[in-house]
């Protein structure tokens, strides 16, 4: 952690689950730190600063005040996200747009604001994906969507920028947030589906890819979750049955029956077992 000590930080989503815990733990490790969120807090450790990161005539604006704040830029961590029921059999919708808007066109339109103080300091990019970037489920499929739309922009920019800024995409499975409250509402927990993982947990993966001597580029926050990136990736077709034979489970057992959104799945799932 001694690395971090005044390194110029910049982390959005900072008024949420990570975007605290990340402020706190860079702050008591001596980094200067200042965050992005759609609601100012200028009384907060670290202090905040109020953008819409969906806003293209705004979010560049807010991240040169914070550059000039800091001084410069040596790391950005791209936290900034939202979640919500969105089954791919159904048209996309505002919750669709919302999530393809903050969590991969709002981190694009961030890191394209920050990368000049980023290459003058030869600095590094943080990406928080999450593991339904490699290893998606049903009925959040914006999510997955995005998240692995958000993986496929660090790779690219990783081979334009890599020889003067560090790109690294860390990849959370499900932590106990209010991220999961709109699809909790909708019935579609993913309680039995992702096994729930320790905030600090993905805190100290976060931290590590910041402190490592080079950027790794790909981070597992679990050894769990090195498992399944690695399931996901070379045996793909494996990682699939897996997911149906969970969701197959909750089917049978009727966790999904007051799902409104589930209902198509629900009655195939049923319908084949005929």
């Amino acid at each position: 952690m001694s690395a971090l000590a005044g390194r110029r930080v910049l982390v959005t989503g900072a008024r949420g689950t990570f975007g605290r815990r990340l402020g706190d733990a860079l702050s008591a490790a001596g980094a200067h730190v200042l965050g992005l969120d759609l609601h100012a807090d200028a009384d907060a450790t670290p202090p905040v600063l109020g953008v819409d990161l969906t806003d293209p005539a705004a979010t560049p604006a807010a991240v040169a005040a914070a550059v000039d704040r800091l001084g410069g830029l040596d790391l950005l961590i791209n936290n900034a996200g939202v979640g919500g029921p969105a089954p791919a059999e159904l048209a996309p919708d505002e919750v669709v747009r919302r999530q393809v808007e903050v969590n991969l066109l709002a981190a694009w339109r961030t890191t394209a604001a920050a990368l000049p103080a980023l290459e003058a300091a030869h600095g590094r990019v943080i990406f928080v994906a999450s593991r339904m970037a490699v290893l998606p489920l049903p009925l959040a499929a914006a999510y997955g969507v995005s998240k692995r739309a958000l993986v496929a922009y660090a790779d690219a920019l990783r081979h334009e920028v890599g020889t003067h800024v560090g790109v690294s995409v860390v990849y959370p499975s499900m932590v106990d947030s209010p991220i999961h409250d709109s699809t909790v509402a909708a019935g579609l927990s993913l309680n039995g589906v992702s096994r729930p993982e320790p905030v600090d947990g993905v805190v100290t993966a976060i931290l590590r890819a910041a402190t490592t001597r080079r950027a790794p580029r790909d981070v597992a926050t679990t050894r769990r979750g090195r498992v399944e990136l690695a399931l996901a990736r070379h045996a793909p077709a494996l990682a699939d049955r897996l997911v149906r034979r969970t969701v197959a489970k909750r089917i049978a057992a009727g966790d999904l029956d007051r799902a409104v959104l589930a209902a198509g799945m629900v009655r195939r799932h049923r319908d084949a077992r005929r």
